[in-house]
């Protein structure tokens, strides 16, 4: 690959981390605000919890879709990592084709819903649902990109890395 866009692509990737961090530092804060005025000051808020659900959906979704690498999705491993690289492959091509053409057919009906709820919006915050599901777009998008290269590669014969236990991480 181009070293100048690994370099654009590892600045993304950062910046992405970053926008997570950010929005995961904001629930909290929006979670100690809810407590500290439900408790402290005996005024419940509803703000709070409607921004810390809205940030979770973003932080997971879009977490999903552009930070979680390949090797620290969550799969079924115990019949994946038993399996040889040809067998890895075939699976990874399978299930490439399957979730692509699966995303690919609900796409429109997700999108027309998306945009039709232009018409709610949340209690306090007031942001349009069409607004806030967008990211489900996002994820939708970058689901079928990310399948769509992993089909390639096992179709030019790359099988994917053996699962290693001890390089695991969290994730986001």
């Amino acid at each position: 690959m181009n070293p100048g866009l690994r370099r654009v692509g590892g600045w993304l990737y950062r910046r992405a981390e970053n926008a997570i961090a950010i929005a995961i530092g904001a629930m909290f804060a929006a979670f100690l605000l809810q407590v500290a005025f439900r408790y402290l000051l005996n005024w419940p808020t509803g703000w709070s919890n409607e921004l810390t659900v809205v940030l979770w959906i973003w932080v997971v979704l879009f977490g999903a879709a552009f930070v979680v690498r390949e090797e620290e999705e969550i799969r079924f491993d115990l019949l994946y990592a038993t399996v040889g690289p040809d067998i890895r492959r075939v699976m990874t091509l399978a299930f490439a084709i399957a979730l692509v053409a699966l995303y690919g057919w609900s796409f429109p009906a997700v999108f027309s819903y998306v945009t039709f709820m232009k018409v709610e919006s949340t209690a306090y915050l007031k942001i349009r649902f069409d607004w806030l599901f967008s990211i489900y777009l996002v994820f939708v998008v970058a689901v079928i990109a990310r399948y769509l290269w992993l089909g390639w590669r096992a179709l030019r014969g790359e099988a994917p890395a053996e699962f290693d236990p001890t390089k695991a991480s969290s994730g986001v």
